[in-house]
């Protein structure tokens, strides 16, 4: 039986982003024709692969088991074809990273637009998201975290700043008219803007000085899910409705503004700075290891 890589890709493209449209648009190519070669593959092989209804599109058991095989296989596959880039002058593909927002707002903004100036044949796809993945499920090549504990067979590599800290702010009318807090404990007095992972979990709020760590679970009028809904957080901040804790660098500019102000700077915490990280059981695609290379020589 001979089926068709590219039909095989389409599968794989529609489980993965869970629609036509949506496969049709990181593919570059027509929703009609995603379609086509999803049917032309259930026609091959006999089975229904995707369960269609007018609202969602989801894989059957079998779709769901072929699915699991050809995530590897494929990645395999275009490992392989990306040998040819050695003997290119220049490296060429796609590039493709899993971050979270922190690392697209606070990380790539220094990188990515140097990096693609050297590389003119890569294309970068930057996917943000907030959990851990598994990269090569997730259709990417590497992606970015910070402190996490990585599987085995992972290679992490430092990228962006070493050390990084978390700040709390508030504004100037906020803290005229509610006090500024001494000690981080003070905060459970305080009406503070939160954030929520994905996972549903609120994090604590920890502060450290001279060695002596302290958490703090404090409440506030808004909480957002930490990621794309951060801006709205820091602008009810700006409002004066509370205290936020978040990036030192994502605050700044607001600092140098005047709109925050910085609370309880001697208790706020250093955390090394995030890491890169790629499975090491494969062959590294050129497109990655000219980026790596590149954050290498790159770094200060």
């Amino acid at each position: 039986m001979t089926t068709d890589l590219a039909d095989l890709s389409a599968f794989v493209a529609v489980v993965r982003t869970g629609g036509f449209r949506e496969a049709a648009r990181t593919s570059g190519a027509s929703a009609s024709s995603v379609s086509q070669a999803v049917r032309r593959l259930e026609a091959r092989l006999g089975v229904r692969l995707l369960n269609r209804t007018t609202r969602s599109v989801a894989p059957t058991e079998a779709g769901a088991r072929l699915f699991e095989r050809l995530v590897p296989a494929l990645a395999e596959v275009e490992t392989a074809i990306d040998v040819v880039n050695a003997f290119r002058d220049r490296p060429a593909g796609t590039l493709r990273l899993n971050v979270p927002g922190s690392v697209a707002r606070l990380v790539l903004p220094a990188i990515v637009p140097p990096f693609l100036k050297a590389f003119p044949d890569i294309r970068l796809e930057v996917t943000v998201e907030e959990s851990f993945v598994d990269v090569l499920a997730a259709g990417c090549d590497a992606g970015i975290r910070y402190d996490e504990r990585l599987e085995q067979d992972m290679i992490a590599v430092p990228i962006g700043p070493r050390v990084q800290r978390f700040a709390t702010a508030a504004s100037p009318a906020y803290l005229a008219a509610h006090g500024r807090p001494a000690h981080p404990r003070d905060l459970l007095e305080h009406a503070c803007l939160r954030g929520r992972f994905a996972s549903g979990a609120t994090p604590a709020w920890e502060f450290e000085r001279d060695g002596e760590v302290v958490r703090v679970d404090p409440v506030g009028p808004l909480t957002v899910r930490l990621g794309a809904a951060v801006d709205l957080a820091i602008d009810a901040a700006v409002a004066d409705l509370g205290i936020i804790l978040l990036f030192e660098e994502w605050l700044r500019p607001h600092f140098a503004s005047g709109a925050l102000e910085p609370v309880l700077e001697p208790w706020w915490q250093s955390f090394s700075g995030p890491f890169l990280y790629y499975p090491g059981r494969r062959l590294v695609p050129a497109p990655l290891r000219a980026f790596i290379d590149f954050i290498k020589t790159s770094e200060p």
